[in-house]
Order: structure tokens, then sequence, then C-alpha cells
């Protein structure tokens, strides 16, 4: 058995020589158009994210397709009330986007109850804590 990716053909005529290869097809410059019109709508997109999350502390809250929900902090970062094993938790996470919809990523920690209100109470010597830097 030949190891060679070549194809070999039973009939010594198989008139393989008389074939042109195909030739690619040229890339229009309509496509580059394409990409740029879709970065100045994602870019677009990202300002006004910008906006919601940035100085004028404007509260983004939305809903996900569970039903949860999400508080944003930052552009792609969201607070996330959820339930997991009939427990009530908050997730504090990084979503990234995928065909429009956003989708929870690795990076992220998510709190019982109990945890969540100890932060709560500890946030004031937190931010003594920042003011000291």
């Amino acid at each position: 058995m030949p190891k060679s990716k070549e194809f070999l053909s039973s009939s010594e005529d198989s008139g393989s020589d008389a074939e042109e290869p195909k030739q690619k097809k040229k890339k229009t410059e309509a496509k580059p158009e394409k990409k740029s019109d879709k970065a100045e709508k994602r870019e677009d997109k990202k300002a006004g994210e910008d906006k919601k999350a940035g100085g004028d502390k404007a509260k983004s809250t939305k809903t996900n397709s569970n039903g949860e929900k999400m508080f944003q902090i930052a552009r792609m970062r969201y607070a996330t009330i959820s339930e997991f094993r009939g427990k009530a938790m908050v997730s504090i996470r990084e979503y990234y986007e995928v065909d429009g919809d956003l989708r929870p990523g690795k990076k992220g920690i998510s709190l019982t109850l109990d945890q969540w209100n100890s932060l709560k109470d500890q946030i004031e010597d937190i931010d003594d804590a920042l003011k000291q830097l």
C-alpha cells in the first residue's frame, strides 16, 4: 500500500493531464468595506456601552436568557443574581459576545448570600484602605 498522498488510478488513461487547475477567485474590494462598516458599528456599540458603564454612573440592568438580572459594572463585566442548587448567588463575571449574545466567561466569582453580606459589611473598611494608598 503506497504511503504517498497521491491518488493512484487503476487505468493508465485517466485524463488528469488534460484538466486545467481551477483558478482562485480574487477578492473584491467590497468585502473590506463591509468589514470596516462592521468595525465601525462595533466601535459605536462599544462607545455606547462605555458611556453606560463610565463616569456618568448610569445603571444598566439587563435580563439574560435564563431570566437572571444582570447589573453592568464595566464594559463586559456584570454582577448577576442567580440560583444554584436552590441557593441564591451573586456572581461577578466577565462576559464575551458570540453572535450578538453575551455569554459568561471563566473569569469571575460567585458568592453565596453569606459571603455577599460579609463583603457588603466590609465595604467601608475597603474604601478606607484604598484611600490610604
